[in-house]
């Protein structure tokens, strides 16, 4: 697997070699290039356009009716200050340089998020990024504000907006019994899953901690930079520990960015649990978050 970088920062994940090309990676009118010569017809539909909207990192990929990749996997930074705006530019730069027309878009995102609307979102309020003062004006844009009815009419396909950690269970969870996705990044990603069924998202990560912090501020990348690799795996151990008292989970999945970057013992720790009285431990690709795009699909129906 290598890298390429597309203009702007924006990083194609390839998995093979072939000619490399520049695309842009912002457009006002997205329907332009989907009609132009950029658009690859895909053969099996329907064609989902999957993001991963973090707190760090945009993510995005196109699975087919079969929840296949079918285009290359994309990644740039979040740029702050990040504004509704900012996402649908985002969004517009991706589909253009996938290069394949689409039939609908599912979004993961921070914070939580009812009826396509948010209520509320931790990072993308503070205009220098996460763990900086909130503005007031980034605030008032974003509470509320209804991300799919907007993606809706910028793009004219429907749409599924959901916590970022509920479109990674959709796509990795089995479907049979009480099922907790991790995703350890900006801060804690959490959801949960009974038999196949995505239950409301909570913010368990904004609850507090074994040490009394809440659990962004005990396992969040802040504080992995503080303290380092070994003493945040530790504390990622008691932070699971904490939640099995909550959850008391058949299947547990560890996934985000910094999943690892946990130590080898704590791996190795948590794999050692893999039996019926802890409940079996699953470590998750990079891609989770984004390939989650077309089960949600199949779970809401």
């Amino acid at each position: 697997m290598r890298t390429r970088t597309l203009c702007d920062s924006v990083e194609v994940m390839i998995a093979e070699s072939h000619t490399p090309r520049t695309f842009p990676s912002t457009s006002d009118n997205i329907h332009a290039a989907r009609s132009g010569t950029l658009v690859a017809e895909a053969t099996r539909r329907p064609v989902t356009l999957s993001f991963d909207f973090g707190g760090s990192n945009v993510k995005s990929a196109v699975l087919d009716h079969g929840g296949q990749t079918i285009s290359a996997f994309i990644q740039e930074p979040v740029r702050y200050p990040f504004s509704p705006a900012d996402m649908l530019d985002t969004i517009a730069g991706h589909a253009l340089a996938h290069e394949v027309d689409f039939d609908r878009i599912t979004i993961g995102m921070p914070g939580v998020i009812r009826g396509g609307k948010v209520v509320t979102t931790p990072h993308y309020i503070c205009p220098a990024g996460p763990n900086t003062p909130a503005s007031p004006l980034l605030a008032d844009q974003w509470l509320g504000f209804d991300v799919r009815m907007a993606v809706e009419e910028r793009f004219g396909s429907p749409a599924i907006v959901l916590n970022d950690a509920q479109i990674a269970a959709a796509g990795v969870t089995s479907g049979y019994g009480a099922e907790l996705v991790l995703t350890l990044g900006t801060g804690l990603g959490c959801a949960f899953v009974y038999n196949g069924q995505l239950t409301p998202h909570l913010e368990v990560s904004h609850a507090p901690g074994p040490d009394g912090r809440i659990f962004d501020d005990y396992i969040g990348e802040a504080e992995r930079l503080r303290i380092g690799d070994e003493r945040w795996s530790e504390q990622v151990l008691s932070a699971i520990d904490a939640l099995g008292q909550v959850y008391y989970w058949d299947r547990l999945y560890v996934g985000g960015g910094n999943s690892f970057k946990l130590t080898d013992s704590t791996r190795n720790e948590l794999l050692s649990r893999s039996m019926p009285s802890a409940g079996s431990v699953t470590f998750l690709p990079y891609e989770s978050g984004a390939v989650g795009g077309h089960k949600v699909w199949v779970m809401q129906q």
